[in-house]
């Protein structure tokens, strides 16, 4: 990709303000764009790029913008993971009405979680060529549609094709968002936004079998999509209609495209202007670029392992919770949904903590000079990673059916603590470890997640069938204990890793390779 080069002859703002007010978007105000003189090959061009205090720079909108798409994005992302955990509440629903056995059922729970790995790998890298807004409109207009068949199917195989088409579209959400806050907000602002959108995806799971167990003791299966279908109508309208383009190469080239229409001159370009590749040749690169990350760096190779455990044991529980509490206590699908409460108690709870948390890095952005590495994101990580393999082993150990159901629902209040903030750590992390690059590093941690969740899903009964109840559970406990090395790696020799990857963000806030968290003392030595 050509890009503009040290070839650089000078900088200039059409009709600057005197001021230094915020100027007017293109839209308005044609000459108050800002362009740099470059040569390129021998070939001037007039290189359009935003002011420091641009007003269409989403880093520059007002916090109260910011906030309201980041909660519209956040509240997308809860519909989506509402929508992979609410049909749990009647698998029994299915298999009756289309006389299937329960595997078969439960396919339709792990193909929508499969499209979620399949999906990122497209809608990603398209977001990175043709701007996130449109990604995000159409993707979730095609979901909203696709749960009708699934509502009204009439067989098996209608619903099941529906829920992997379903799961594929609904998957946009869930790997642009990354990108779409590391577009609005700056790294020291970023971990409260973070901290919201990571809840959705565990709030959803915790919400979903609650009101899908009351609603299909009431109404039968077939609403636990009905109810999709409003919930997906609402954040696509809101989506649509009220969030603005947040991709900022995307808005440059566009500011550049009215500049050549207003002008008549050919030359204003943006910096994706000038990447003269077809669209053919960009998809390949960016198609593979995931898989790149993802088995060519080892940051993002280990965050996704320990991501995908956690996934796998948010969707364990969708079906462990049923064996434990129906089969095990005889309780109904509404009741066992009340068991979930506790894991969005300690969701919620480690969310509301999430003010406290960033307070504390912009202490390391204050201690760094502005410059903190990016292992500063992995303290809430190294604090927070022994609550998961706490409250499975106390669901496992009090799940026999007869001890109070208050042992096990209660063992989902440090799961639902611990996922937050190790969701949160590990996002922030790969953001600003990969800046440039963050929706592709996101995808490609989606990627495993999905599949391994979707695995989880098949094998989770006859698992719990095998080794017992406690055994069981406390398999998964030891797995994660496992994981807890993963921060504590990362806080010695991330600052290493990065400085070898050629993929790692590089800019003003990454010139050492080693950096002391602690004290703040850095020492530099050449990238390699």
């Amino acid at each position: 990709m050509a890009t503009p080069s040290s070839s650089f002859v000078d900088s200039q703002t059409l009709a600057p303000n005197e001021d230094k007010r915020p100027q007017p978007p293109v839209s308005e105000n044609i000459e108050s764009i800002n362009i740099e003189s470059v040569n390129i090959d021998g070939v001037r061009h007039q290189h359009v790029v935003f002011s420091q205090d641009d007003p269409e720079n989403p880093k520059n909108w007002s916090k109260g913008r910011k906030w309201y798409c980041t909660m519209v994005i956040a509240l997308t992302c809860f519909v989506v993971a509402f929508s992979s955990a609410v049909i749990t509440a009647d698998v029994k629903g299915v298999v009756e009405e289309f006389a299937v056995s329960e595997e078969v059922a439960l396919v339709s729970i792990s193909i929508f979680v499969v499209g979620f790995g399949i999906g990122p790998m497209v809608f990603s890298p398209l977001s990175e060529i043709f701007g996130r807004r449109i990604i995000y409109g159409s993707t979730l207009l095609i979901a909203t549609v696709l749960v009708i068949p699934c509502a009204v199917a009439k067989n098996i195989e209608t619903l099941l094709v529906c829920r992997a088409l379903d799961g594929i579209a609904f998957s946009a959400p869930m790997t642009l968002v990354g990108g779409t806050l590391a577009d609005m907000w700056k790294n020291e602002e970023r971990g409260v936004p973070m901290a919201a959108f990571s809840a959705a995806p565990f709030l959803g799971p915790a919400i979903g079998p609650l009101i899908g167990g009351y609603l299909s003791d009431a109404k039968g299966w077939r609403w636990l999509y009905w109810i999709q279908l409003i919930f997906a109508g609402v954040a696509w309208f809101l989506v649509t209609f009220t969030v603005p383009e947040t991709y900022a190469p995307t808005i440059l080239s566009r500011r550049a495209r009215k500049l050549r229409e207003s002008t008549g001159i050919d030359s204003h370009v943006s910096e994706q202007d000038l990447d003269t590749r077809t669209l053919g040749e960009r998809l390949r690169v960016f198609l593979i670029r995931p898989f790149q990350l993802l088995f060519g760096e080892l940051i993002v190779f280990l965050i996704s392992i320990y991501m995908s455990i956690l996934y796998g044991l948010l969707y364990m529980f969708f079906v462990a919770y049923p064996i434990v509490f129906q089969k095990g206590k005889g309780y109904s699908a509404g009741t066992t949904g009340l068991m979930f409460l506790p894991v969005a108690v300690g969701v919620l709870l480690s969310s509301c903590l999430s003010p406290s948390v960033n307070k504390h890095y912009l202490h390391l952005v204050k201690k760094h000079n502005g410059k903190p590495p990016a292992e500063a994101r992995l303290i809430p990580m190294m604090l927070s990673c022994w609550l998961i393999p706490i409250g499975l082993f106390i669901f496992a150990w009090t799940s026999y059916a007869n001890l109070s159901w208050a042992g096990p629902a209660m063992g989902g209040l440090p799961v639902g603590f611990g996922f937050i903030f190790l969701y949160n750590s590990a996002n922030n992390y790969l953001v600003d470890s990969y800046q440039h690059q963050a929706a592709s590093a996101l995808a490609a941690k989606t990627f495993i997640r999905s599949f391994w969740g979707a695995a989880v899903v098949l094998f989770t009964e006859q698992m719990y069938e095998r080794l017992g109840d406690q055994w069981a559970s406390s398999l998964l406990a030891f797995l994660s204990l496992a994981c807890c090395a993963i921060p504590f790696l990362f806080w010695k020799y991330g600052a290493r890793i990065r400085s070898r990857s050629k993929y790692a963000y590089a800019g003003e806030d990454e010139e050492s390779s080693s950096t002391d968290v602690e004290t703040g003392n850095t020492s530099a030595s050449e990238k390699v």
